[in-house]
């Protein structure tokens, strides 16, 4: 393990010699994800992108991409466009990438079953924000907004999100 690598444990993220309260899904952290279990994966994921919402903060860093108010995330197995970034109107069950709560106004993408998904193995694995300490996600990794917005930038090509 790198110092810029993310290191994830079921209560904490480790970043560049720091440490960091984080969530975790409902499920636990798990060696065997399926679709529905609120697991967050085990391993070590390569992160493949950062969005944000340009109507709440400021670009976090030049490859940032901005989430516009069609973006969407198919989280439909049956569908070929599962686990990945899609616009509106889109007729297949899905996830509002520009939500009304501020839970995704700045969101690391990792290659969690993605660009090729395989149905079942759960779609996206998210860094976001946290709804509230100690409150889990549905598989993705929750941050303080603070914490997040330190982190962000500091991402380097070769971080990995590592869950232990």
């Amino acid at each position: 393990m790198k110092a810029t690598d993310l290191v994830v444990t079921p209560t904490h993220l480790r970043f560049m010699g720091r440490k960091f309260p984080c969530s975790v899904g409902k499920g636990g952290i798990s060696t065997n994800k399926k679709e529905g279990d609120g697991a967050t994966p085990r391993g070590t994921h390569r992160l493949v992108g950062m969005l944000y919402r340009p109507d709440k903060m400021v670009r976090p860093t030049d490859w940032a991409l901005p989430i516009r108010p069609r973006d969407l995330w198919s989280d439909d197995p049956t569908h070929e466009d599962y686990n990945m970034m899609v616009r509106a109107p889109y007729p297949h069950s899905h996830e509002k990438l520009r939500r009304a709560d501020r839970l995704y106004d700045l969101v690391i993408l990792t290659d969690w079953n993605w660009p090729y998904a395989v149905k079942g193995r759960g779609s996206a694995i998210f860094i976001h924000r946290w709804r509230k300490p100690g409150h889990p996600t549905e598989g993705c990794i929750g941050l303080r907004p603070a914490d997040l917005a330190w982190i962000a930038p500091r991402i380097q090509h070769s971080t990995r999100l590592i869950v232990l």
